[in-house]
């Protein structure tokens, strides 16, 4: 846990500097996403089962830098949700995306950018799933999204770039078994924010 107080001071840090240099924002941001992980193999099975997408959350802080282009620095704690033929995968991570941004027709915008997750918990049908390969992983965002003053929309997709997996005994068969989980996020995020 003191890795992610860490993070957090940085981060409230840099976004209040960063504020007091550009006269830029800072706020808050919260909303759903519909995500799946990725494969789930079952013991010593060949055979991939693939996720059903299921409806999670996020909220987090953010800061705002620069006008027409600008860098968008966020954190932001996100629970997920995937569905493997009945039994359902959860994960609690924070995000940390770096986003990079064109504002255009005075209310659009589009960015991209990497994404620094840090899983915090992982849970698989009431197992805790503590053998996880990374805990710390980077994916990329990108989207488009649209600002009315000091409100924002925005729908972003996420993908992590490299498989990670979590492995975890079985032992609801007749014999233990280990199987295993990719945790990599696939996502659409809709988020609402509001800039102080």
């Amino acid at each position: 846990m003191k890795q992610v107080f860490y993070i957090s001071l940085a981060f409230l840090v840099f976004t209040t500097f960063s504020q007091a240099q550009n006269k830029s924002g800072f706020g808050f941001k919260g909303g759903v996403n519909y995500n799946s992980n990725g494969d789930y193999f079952e013991s010593i099975s060949s055979n991939a089962e693939h996720p059903e997408k299921s409806i999670g959350y996020h909220f987090g802080i953010f800061g705002k830098l620069g006008n027409k282009i600008f860098v968008k620095p966020e954190l932001v704690y996100t629970s997920t949700k995937s569905e493997y033929n009945g039994d359902s995968f959860k994960m609690q991570k924070l995000d940390a995306p770096v986003l990079v941004g064109l504002k255009f027709l005075k209310l659009l915008n589009v960015f991209v950018g990497p994404s620094f997750q840090y899983i915090i918990d992982t849970e698989f049908e009431g197992i805790d799933v503590s053998n996880i390969e990374n805990d710390f992983t980077v994916g990329l965002n990108f989207g488009v999204g649209v600002s009315f003053n000091r409100i924002g929309i925005d729908l972003r997709y996420e993908r992590g770039f490299s498989e990670n997996e979590a492995t975890f005994i079985d032992t609801n068969i007749s014999s233990a078994s280990v199987s295993r989980i990719d945790t990599r996020p696939d996502q659409l995020i809709l988020s609402l924010s509001f800039i102080l």
